[in-house]
């Protein structure tokens, strides 16, 4: 609808729900809104920035680059305006008046049911802009883009139905936003609270932040200055506005790299918890790349290998010309050498914290292990120094007291010539198992493999300390043979009733052999040499991939008094019946203990009859 020169616009259905729920639903902490002003008033002015490196040719090309807030106790009205790239109309509906991710409002609806905080995420989403109605009914944009030939608008909004634009007067390049605060937003209209929130999040912003003459924050390139001269609350109050974290990082490293084909500085930092889903990294912040402390490239993924991209932090090199392109960068073999620095530094460094200060880094493994992990099966240059970094929870150890394989080795008596391990989906689950039984009685450690990520990596490490490793779910383990061994004595009538079993079972499973493993239950499930690991299996169909279970080999323990039974009916009688029907319920027995019993009915029914017969 057109008026006047002004068109009015309604928001999608999408949209307005989305507002809803951010304005009503989602901050918890109002100002919130200044630290997302500040962000995008940072952002517009590296545009700018970047683009005045090739091309002189644009508005106001000698003003200062600035954020510049006013604000009136009196009339409690706030405005903040930037030099920066600006907004064309595209700009004002495309970036303004739509959402800018599809997806943005299921994600944001989930963490709000979930009743998680979402104000250190918001912004990453590019709808940070939109908090700024917790503390206005209306919002003023005027704004014009940095080319000669464009124009300036004005963008209204009360962030409901609809905005409208319209084209004005402006000869400055870049954009301002007021509004009128709310009663219950009035405190944001005092400087001192401003100053306060200036220095809470934004103080380390790339540009000059004034309240009115003042000048407000700190700009300065802290990576550049010599380690011991960064205080720590510095540091943390740099991550906190590189990243829209409220939390201090768990660990920083800080880098000047001479030599070694690249020359760079660095300031990285591992955050505290995951923000993010790990398995799309994709869509989240990592590396911000500098040359010689200009921003040339605000997320560079192609600093790090996938599997370290949880790092955030700094990388300023003066390797790299200020006017080379993206496309250029990504092809660099500057990029590709600090990369490799960066990796070996950042591996050395975990190493450090592994040796030196355990319990923080068990707190980062418990956070980013599942994607650290996934280096091993691609990144093959540092794969046995990636090795050294894993940990696991073990059998004779307590919950939660995780072990390198380093140190399982040292507590592995002379005659254990292998490394045993075994997966589950979770510890009581591991613990139950009944491959578990013979390694508790001997009191041989396993490793438990808990996360699910373990299962697609510990089949590629073979062995370890030239011992190999091995999934005590696989047949082909060394088990001694004791003669106490559950007091299993092979002898003709146990070999007839495995007979008997191989005959019931023939389309069922691979093979019926007598049980070394077993103490206290009657029968397990293993794999055969070649067979994947169930719980690989498992894992790969519910990702939806076709993998066919193999058949598995059924262990019977001959020492078991139902076993013992079984052989006196199956002396009695070998064509018995209910004895076939035992044997049946005994394996989907060990096919429920394993979470693969596909028929519960025929299950609980053929346990009725069998326990009638029994008691007749």
């Amino acid at each position: 609808m057109v008026k006047n020169n002004v068109q009015t616009f309604e928001y999608k259905a999408e949209m307005k729900q989305l507002l809803h729920l951010i304005i009503h639903s989602l901050y918890t902490h109002p100002e919130i809104f200044l630290r997302e002003l500040v962000s995008n008033a940072s952002d517009a002015l590296n545009k700018v920035k970047y683009r005045m490196l090739t091309d002189q040719n644009i508005l106001d090309k000698d003003t200062e680059l600035a954020v510049k807030i006013t604000v009136d106790s009196k009339k409690k009205t706030f405005s903040i305006e930037d030099n920066g790239i600006g907004m064309n109309k595209e700009d004002l509906t495309e970036n303004i008046g739509i959402v800018a991710r599809s997806g943005t409002l299921e994600f944001l609806q989930k963490m709000k049911e979930e009743k998680k905080q979402t104000g250190d995420l918001i912004g990453k989403f590019g709808v940070g802009f939109y908090s700024v109605f917790m503390v206005t009914d209306q919002v003023v944009i005027e704004t014009r883009h940095a080319d000669k030939d464009s124009k300036g608008y004005r963008w209204v909004s009360s962030g409901e139905a609809s905005y409208s634009i319209e084209e004005i007067d402006r000869k400055e390049r870049g954009t301002k936003i007021s509004f009128t605060l709310k009663e219950t937003a009035h405190e944001f209209a005092e400087e001192f609270r401003v100053k306060e929130i200036i220095k809470k999040y934004s103080n380390f912003s790339d540009f000059s932040i004034f309240l009115g003459k003042d000048k407000i924050n700190t700009v300065e390139a802290l990576w550049r200055r010599r380690e011991k001269d960064v205080k720590a609350q510095e540091r943390n109050e740099f991550y906190k506005f590189i990243t829209n974290d409220y939390e201090d990082p768990q660990s920083y490293l800080h880098l000047s790299i001479e030599g070694a084909g690249a020359e760079f500085r660095a300031l990285l930092f591992i955050p505290s918890k995951a923000q993010f889903d790990l398995m799309r990294l994709h869509q989240h912040k990592t590396i911000q790349l500098y040359s010689n402390k200009i921003m040339i490239m605000d997320n560079c993924k192609d600093l790090l290998p996938e599997y370290l991209q949880f790092i955030r932090g700094v990388v300023d090199t003066s390797d790299l010309p200020l006017n080379v392109s993206r496309e250029m960068i990504q092809s660099s073999q500057v990029l590709g050498k600090i990369k490799d620095v960066l990796t070996n530094r950042i591996i050395k460094w975990l190493q450090e914290l592994a040796d030196k200060e355990t319990e923080k880094y068990l707190k980062f493994y418990k956070s980013f292990g599942p994607l650290f992990k996934m280096g091993l099966n691609s990144d093959f240059a540092n794969r046995e120094k990636l090795i050294e970094l894993l940990r696991f929870e073990t059998s004779t150890q307590k919950e939660g007291e995780m072990s390198s394989l380093k140190d399982y080795t040292k507590r592995m008596p002379e005659n254990q010539k292998e490394i045993y391990y075994l997966s589950g989906d979770n510890r009581e689950f591991a613990e139950r198992n009944p491959n578990l039984e013979y390694f508790k009685k001997n009191n041989v450690e396993v490793l438990f493999l808990l996360d699910p990520v373990d299962v697609f990596i510990m089949p590629s490490i073979p062995e370890y300390d030239k011992k190999p490793i091995k999934s005590i779910d696989k047949g082909d383990i060394e088990i001694n043979d004791t003669a106490d061994n559950a007091g299993q004595k092979e002898d003709k009538l146990s070999e007839s009733l495995i007979g008997l079993f191989r005959e019931t079972l023939k389309d069922k499973v691979e093979d019926v052999k007598i049980s070394k493993r077993l103490v206290d239950s009657a029968v397990t499930l293993v794999s055969g040499k070649n067979a994947a690991d169930p719980q690989l299996e498992r894992m790969m169909k519910m990702m939806g991939q076709d993998m066919p279970s193999a058949k598995r080999v059924l262990e019977v323990n001959i020492g078991h008094s139902v076993i013992k039974n079984l052989s006196r009916k199956y002396l009695a009688g070998p064509s018995d019946y209910f004895l076939k029907k035992c044997i049946v319920q005994l394996y989907e027995s060990a096919q429920l203990v394993d979470g693969e019993l596909s028929s519960r009915t025929e299950y609980v029914k053929r346990m009725m009859e069998i326990m009638e017969e029994a008691t007749k």
